[in-house]
Order: C-alpha cells, then sequence, then structure tokens
C-alpha cells in the first residue's frame, strides 16, 4: 500500500501548489499534453489518463518493491493532472524557468518517475546477463 501513500502525497502536493499558484501567479491553462502538443484534446486525454491510472494501480498490485517508487509518481502526477482536466478542462501549470515549457508538480513526478523506471528496467536487464 505504500505506493499508493505516495501517489496520494504527490495528489495532495500537486493539488494545493496549483490552489496557491492559481491566486497568486501568472499561469498557463494547458488543454493539451506535455509542452502544450494536441491542444484542446480533454476528452482524450481524460481517458488516456484514466486507464494509465487504472493499469499502473493494478500493476503496483503485482508488481515487486523495486518498481513502487517510479509507478507512485507516475500515478500520482497522473491523477494531479486528471483532476483538473475534470474540474477545469484544462491542466494549470505555473513553474516557469523560462527556458523550459511551463510545468507543475504532477508533470515533474510523472517525469522524475519515468526517468527512475527507465533506469530500473536498465539496471535488471543488465543484473539478469551473464559476465
Amino acid at each position: 500500500m505504500r505506493p499508493f501513500l505516495i501517489a496520494g502525497i504527490v495528489v495532495i502536493v500537486d493539488q494545493i501548489t496549483k490552489a496557491i499558484a492559481t491566486t497568486h501567479l501568472t499561469l498557463v491553462r494547458n488543454t493539451g499534453a506535455a509542452f502544450g502538443l494536441f491542444k484542446d484534446q480533454t476528452i482524450i486525454f481524460i481517458l488516456m489518463s484514466a486507464a494509465a491510472i487504472i493499469f499502473i494501480g493494478f500493476y503496483l498490485i503485482k508488481k515487486k518493491a523495486s518498481y513502487y517508487l517510479p509507478f507512485a509518481l507516475i500515478l500520482g502526477g497522473a491523477a494531479g493532472n486528471l483532476i483538473d482536466r475534470l474540474r477545469f478542462g484544462y491542466v494549470v501549470d505555473f513553474i516557469d524557468l523560462r527556458f523550459w515549457p511551463v510545468f507543475n508538480v504532477a508533470d515533474s513526478c510523472i517525469t522524475i518517475g519515468a526517468v527512475i523506471l527507465f533506469f530500473v528496467i536498465i539496471r535488471s536487464k543488465d543484473a539478469s546477463r551473464p559476465l
């Protein structure tokens, strides 16, 4: 159950930071995917997010502990952005580094989770190779 706790914390932090940003910062209302790609496809992104959340949820129940953190981060990020899409019809982005597209906590967790997952998979394949 620990990965679901992590995912829940990601959702809470994401939603709190978005609520604060909504009242104090200039926001980007992203109706597309990462980096604003595929704008105004809200229904497709809702369905894709819901499917990913269900898949990851079932996957977490059956997988070993090395996959918990990356999938928990991805699950929490996907859920956080899904909440925005269902509430507003867009995702609230507010972290602006000026040299990178504007993003949010959920996007960061999805990206960090994907990078960790990549290294876990590579490491597990390297460990199974004979020397």
